[in-house]
């Protein structure tokens, strides 16, 4: 049986545990025992609590495993994705990281590794989905709405966060590259606002977030753009507290010591932002792709609409975003990869046997994007 090593076991992690214990030996490790208590003692799944940003530690746990996982925080991504690429392990890797990941692309090679980066529902499909058509048409716009949002709203923030808070709180500070014309341009976060209606949601907000990344280098697209949603109100709470400080990263003095106001605004939204286990909650995102095929401008659009599964008591966007990395874990251990390096998702999708294999995974699993076209 091969064996996988998976770095994190939040509600992300969990879901994509589960999901590969069927047919594989997964060791999962945690800092938090209580996360890891979710799923101990289920088969094939052993559980190890340690500190994942200790290399040696990683070193040790690294030995025998065919491949490595990474579901850990966006700050400690880069480094451990560097980590495991030294040790000459492929990883699949779901992290939110600000860094480049193809600082590391030559360093990949030079270990014979293949790096799966950003293998989530967005990043990750939506790069995958531009990826396919990429290869097959001339594209000339690229827009991606997406959001993962609790059915019941409540006040102030009407949001919960799958992931950790402090990666959220990314989203709405680093700057949104986008692409216009030709040219990569920088646009402040929760910058050009607009109103979306979802069919069974109603009105969303859609804000510029900069969900492109891998996507700027690597697709030649003259015009790019990736939005978040939410419900509208929530942006005005994020820039109120963006704007009177408590994002910023520079410790502050007050009377009880000192203090970094985006580590204290972390704490305090965890409670208001966690997402409880059995809260009902969905995905949605629309793609949009505009170009030409066959010397036709046509446009494709992708719609996902995801919901918590009763079954499973799996959150929707665990599963949007867990199920596209172990589908690319299936696929490596089943098949093989050959190319070496930093491999994005917008490059993998550019192989049509990929692109079958993990709509397919996904679609076993409920989790269906709907295409449609229209000539244009």
């Amino acid at each position: 049986m091969k064996k996988i090593l998976q770095l994190g076991c939040g509600m992300v992690g969990r879901a994509m545990a589960l999901d590969l214990a069927g047919k594989y030996s997964i060791t999962v490790v945690d800092k938090n025992i209580d996360a890891l208590s979710a799923i101990k003692g289920i088969k094939n799944i052993n559980t190890v609590q340690a500190d994942i940003s200790n290399k040696q530690t990683i070193k040790d746990l690294c030995d025998n495993k065919d491949i490595v996982l990474s579901a850990v925080p966006g700050f400690l991504g880069f480094n451990t994705l560097k980590n495991i690429i030294e040790m000459g392990l492929n990883i699949v890797d779901i992290s939110f990281f600000p860094e480049d990941p193809y600082e590391l692309d030559e360093v990949a090679k030079q270990n014979d590794v293949s790096a799966i980066v950003d293998c989530g529902v967005a990043p990750g499909m939506s790069n995958f989905i531009a990826g396919y058509h990429y290869k097959n048409q001339k594209i000339e716009e690229f827009l991606c709405m997406v959001g993962g949002l609790p059915f019941v709203r409540e006040y102030p923030f009407q949001y919960k966060a799958p992931f950790s808070p402090i990666d959220v709180i990314e989203e709405y500070t680093r700057p949104a590259r986008i692409v216009d014309d030709g040219k990569i341009i920088t646009k402040p976060a929760l910058s050009e606002r607009e109103f979306i209606f979802v069919e069974n949601i109603g009105t969303l907000e859609a804000f510029n977030t900069d969900g492109l990344r891998t996507m700027l280098r690597n697709l030649k697209i003259p015009n790019m753009k990736e939005k978040t949603l939410r419900y509208p109100g929530h942006i005005d709470l994020i820039l109120a507290l963006k704007e009177s400080g408590f994002f910023n990263t520079h410790p502050i003095n007050t009377d009880s010591g000192e203090v970094i106001p985006l580590e204290f605004t972390s704490k305090i939204l965890f409670d208001k932002w966690y997402l409880h286990p059995n809260e009902k909650e969905f995905t949605v995102m629309i793609i949009k792709i505009r170009g030409l095929e066959n010397n036709k401008k046509i446009e494709y659009t992708y719609k996902l609409f995801d919901t918590y599964d009763n079954n499973s008591k799996i959150s929707s966007m665990a599963r949007t975003t867990g199920y596209t990395a172990t589908a690319i874990i299936n696929f490596i251990l089943e098949k093989g990869i050959e190319q070496k390096g930093i491999l994005a998702p917008e490059i993998l999708g550019q192989n049509e046997t990929i692109f079958k294999y993990v709509m397919d995974y996904l679609k076993e699993r409920k989790i269906v994007y709907n295409k449609s076209f229209v000539n244009v």
